[in-house]
């Protein structure tokens, strides 16, 4: 089987930025959703810190985002308390994986992007990319917005491997 880090490249169609390693895989044994470093080699800020890879789930969370699905989470995770104190949770935790995943580095912007949201979301209550959060709720499973949005994607997975056709 090939190495994690080469699989991602070819998912992405170029090498990824700050891979620290894998968080999910997809039911054929592939990678999902990579955790990102907080910062890449040269010190720059990468604040996705969970990442997703697999390209039916790209492709699937884009057409959800293209047909309004930002604005619809968003104005769901304003109304909804459930999802509004979800989205609190997994920001807050967001925050501790990347302080934690840093280990007291602070890179070019002397640590400021460790407190952005997911998906380096300065007001984490305004969503921004549909991607990050299904990547974090893949990652972290108890994350219940992430979770509703997810419940979208249906199929979840396809039936066969999208990825193995690229390695």
């Amino acid at each position: 089987m090939m190495e994690d880090r080469s699989v991602v490249e070819r998912q992405l169609g170029r090498p990824p930025r700050a891979f620290a390693r894998v968080a999910c895989r997809c039911p054929f044994g592939l990678p999902a959703v990579t955790e990102q470093a907080p910062y890449d080699v040269e010190g720059a800020p990468f604040p996705t810190t969970y990442y997703l890879t697999c390209p039916h789930l790209v492709a699937a969370v884009s057409r959800l985002e293209a047909a309004g699905g930002v604005q619809r989470w968003s104005d769901a995770a304003a109304h909804e308390p459930s999802l509004r104190d979800s989205l609190r949770r997994a920001s807050a935790r967001q925050r501790r994986v990347r302080r934690a995943l840093a280990g007291g580095r602070t890179g070019t912007d002397g640590g400021a992007s460790l407190d952005l949201g997911i998906g380096g979301a300065s007001r984490p209550e305004r969503l921004k990319c549909l991607h990050a959060h299904v990547a974090f709720a893949l990652a972290e499973p108890d994350y219940e917005l992430g979770n509703q949005i997810l419940a979208e994607l249906e199929p979840l997975w396809p039936k066969r491997c999208c990825s193995r056709e690229q390695i």
